[in-house]
């Protein structure tokens, strides 16, 4: 049960941080006329799906290749560094105009480097492991 509660929860976040930094980042930079902000909305939305399905299929078992714990790493830390520093200034420094910003150009990119480099070293130190499976035990470490 709270297993599942967590991977709900990171699927939102991951849902989330994907949506805005899609739509302000990409979308509304790329698009402009009458029709694009609901191309953008669309678009952001569907990537963001796409990530959150990502992320619950992943999140059900850990990664197993190191491709695979690279992308997972690197969406959950950078999606939860991206929500803090989005949405962080907004609620604690209400009057700063420029809050959401720390997220979109800092916490987020850093998160996501940051995430990426533990989802390697993660499968470094243990999914490897687990890849190759049981070992073989020798005669002498049989007995003792």
């Amino acid at each position: 049960m709270l297993k599942t509660f967590v991977r709900l929860c990171l699927s939102a976040v991951c849902f989330i941080a994907t949506f805005y930094f899609m739509y302000w980042m990409v979308f509304t930079s790329l698009l402009t006329g009458h029709a694009s902000n609901r191309i953008s909305i669309a678009g952001s939305a569907l990537s963001a799906v796409g990530v959150g399905a990502y992320t619950w299929r992943r999140s059900a078992s850990m990664p197993e290749g190191l491709a695979s714990s690279f992308v997972l790493g690197g969406v959950v830390v950078g999606g939860i560094f991206f929500v803090a520093g989005f949405f962080g200034p907004m609620i604690f420094a209400p009057q700063a105009n420029q809050g959401p910003m720390l997220g979109l150009f800092i916490t987020g990119p850093l998160g996501t480097i940051v995430g990426a480099i533990g989802g390697v070293a993660w499968w470094l130190t243990r999914g490897r492991a687990r890849q190759r499976g049981p070992q073989k035990r020798t005669a002498v470490q049989q007995w003792s």
